[in-house]
């Protein structure tokens, strides 16, 4: 099995930052694709930041320019920095990491940690 521990998200004020941490352990063999979500009350969960393990990175256009996604390969971890936060940033932010393990590449999800950002 993948465990998914984050860290990070807190209550802050309009216009500070936070920085989320996602850290994956567990049998597999690589880590492919690593990328952030986020779900506000009332609507879906929507992309936020994506990498891939070659240092490929995409980003919703509702943070480009404020939030930036990294990894270190050799802790197995992700990062999300975001900056200039705003109060539509509010939702709880999961973690999502594709892997490789013996019998092919599979999905894993974090347990969410709260973003509140207040005006």
């Amino acid at each position: 099995q993948v465990q998914l521990v984050e860290s990070g998200g807190a209550l802050v004020q309009a216009g500070g930052s936070l920085r989320l941490s996602c850290a994956a352990s567990g049998s597999f063999f690589s880590i492919n694709a690593m990328a952030w979500y986020r779900q506000a009350p009332g609507k879906q969960r929507e992309l936020v930041a994506a990498t891939t393990n070659s240092g490929r990175t995409n980003y919703a256009d509702g943070v480009k320019g404020r939030f930036t996604i990294s990894r270190d390969n050799a802790k197995n971890t992700v990062y999300l920095q975001m900056n200039s936060l705003k109060p539509e940033d509010t939702a709880v932010y999961y973690c999502n990491v594709n892997v490789w393990r013996l019998t092919g590449n599979y999905d894993y999800w974090g347990q969410g940690t709260q973003v509140t950002v207040s005006s």
